[in-house]
């Protein structure tokens, strides 16, 4: 990832209710969820939520699919990977680190 790519991963990202989605995406999994299913777990109108999935779209974290009538909107963990490699690349000054890392990545996964 460069640092174009990040900015934009990271500009998506900083702000509230677009973290939220993201966040409820990631925890759906792989499976991803409806635009409705969303749109109930968060309490957001679904014009507001589009707004916010075109945004995530745009930078990359999330994909859509249709599935019939429906859209399925799918975390792009591959690029959140890129984006977590990116920002821990220099991690301690190219020095072993003193803080055990954090495993990246669920079991479903």
């Amino acid at each position: 990832m460069d640092e174009t790519a990040a900015v934009a991963a990271l500009a998506a990202l900083a702000q509230g209710m677009r973290l939220r989605v993201f966040r409820a995406l990631v925890g759906a999994g792989p499976q991803g969820l409806t635009p409705g299913a969303l749109s109930a777990t968060l309490d957001v109108p679904a014009s507001t939520l589009s707004f916010h999935l075109k945004e995530l779209a745009q930078a990359g974290l999330v994909s859509q699919q249709r599935d019939g009538r429906h859209l399925i909107y799918r975390p792009e963990l591959a690029r959140m990977n890129e984006l977590l490699g990116y920002l821990t690349a220099h991690c301690c000054e190219g020095r072993p680190c003193e803080v055990a890392p954090v495993a990246i990545g669920c079991a479903r996964c």
